[in-house]
């Protein structure tokens, strides 16, 4: 019988349990039942690409209260669909190149304090990114004067990280309509809560798109773009099946359908009453690591990026354990069954753990390790 550890145990690859974040290099989430009995289903028959495309795309549409919506690879993927949409515009009829971005110069405009390594994008469908401001500010003459005869589009990343120098994401998306060009909303992390599927489609954006793998609890190889009809429509003519920038990021009908499944979950969940039980169940892990009086403990009411979930922030200091973070990472990460924690600060000596991603019995599992590589690490330093 195939079961979760033999599959990987036969490859001789040891099981993870995330304690961090719903991060690509830790296969993203972990698929709920409804989802993965979604994704077998579907892949018992054959259909077409473009109907299904079509078909899901007008129920996540509804679903999410938006105009439109389409399924891409991923939000990577979705950064270079999105780009080459705005370049070929509106009224094309054909995907566009992203050699024939190169050769028009393209530009999308990035704020400086918003850089990070997913725009790179924008590079991969052909354009330049037009980097505005600065790290810590934005001048509005610096903005408007940097759009130009070559600007497609504008695009905002949103997250506390991100959003913490910018503008109001309406006053871009003023901006971008008076230019006419779309404001597109790199939104990859920004679930839960709910209410962000619209969210930023109400403020003024023209396209959001998020990964289906992360906060959705969708396949890893999957990404939602909602938004205006006509940007979405413009987004599937660069996207696969079609021949462009987006041919070669396809993704499949049992992700298409693994997509759908968790977004009607997503919608359905009771998200204050899945808060709670988050924050009951840090709550008694902090009580349990009282055994380590040097350890202080505080429960963290939201994500990296504001996402609305709780974790436990760990710190403690040099006098007691002389071990950082990164040590503790690394130790945990060692283990035969390998314990991942968001290290925060490498060299600093704080740690946070995040519920998200754990089944029942791991936090505990968790719990019992930290205590005990703590523990070493203070006894090794000593």
């Amino acid at each position: 019988m195939v079961t979760a550890e033999s599959v990987y145990a036969a490859l001789g690859v040891r099981r993870v349990i995330n304690a961090a974040d719903t991060y690509t290099d830790l296969g993203g989430a972990r698929l709920p039942d409804e989802v993965a009995a979604a994704m077998l289903a579907g892949s018992r028959h054959q259909v077409d690409i473009r109907e299904l495309l079509a078909r899901s795309g007008e129920h996540l549409a509804a679903a999410t209260r938006n105009p439109a919506a389409l399924v891409v690879n991923g939000a990577a993927a979705a950064v270079a669909v999105t780009v080459a949409a705005a370049g070929g515009g509106l009224a094309a009829r054909h995907a566009t190149p992203a050699h024939v971005l190169r050769e028009r110069g393209a530009e999308v405009i990035v704020l400086c304090s918003q850089r990070n390594p997913y725009d790179a994008g924008i590079e991969l469908a052909g354009a330049r990114i037009r980097q505005v401001g600065y790290s810590d500010s934005l001048p509005r003459h610096e903005l408007t004067a940097a759009i130009g005869e070559n600007t497609i589009a504008i695009m905002w990343f949103a997250g506390t990280q991100f959003e913490r120098y910018s503008p109001p994401l309406s006053d871009l998306a003023a901006l971008a309509r008076e230019h006419g060009i779309p404001l597109i909303v790199d939104a990859a992390a920004q679930f839960p809560p709910v209410e962000n599927l619209w969210r930023y489609r109400e403020e003024g954006a023209s396209l959001v798109f998020f990964s289906g793998g992360k906060g959705l609890k969708g396949p890893q190889a999957s990404g939602l773009i909602l938004g205006e009809s006509e940007w979405v429509a413009a987004c599937a003519l660069n996207s696969y099946p079609n021949h462009g920038t987006g041919r070669g990021m396809k993704t499949s009908k049992e992700n298409i359908l693994g997509l759908v499944a968790a977004v009607d979950r997503a919608l359905e969940l009771d998200w204050e009453a899945q808060y709670a039980a988050w924050t009951g169940r840090l709550e008694d892990t902090a009580a349990r690591l009282r055994v380590l009086p040097w350890l202080d403990t505080r429960i963290d009411p939201a994500g990296r990026q504001g996402q609305a979930c709780p974790r436990l922030f760990l710190s403690w200091p040099a006098s007691a354990c002389a071990a950082t973070a990164s040590e503790l990472a690394a130790h945990l990460a060692a283990l035969p069954v390998s314990i991942r924690i968001d290290a925060n600060e490498a060299d600093a000596r704080t740690a946070l753990i995040n519920p998200y991603s754990l089944l029942d019995g791991e936090l505990h599992l968790v719990t019992e390790a930290l205590i005990s590589a703590l523990t070493s690490l203070r006894e090794n330093h000593a």
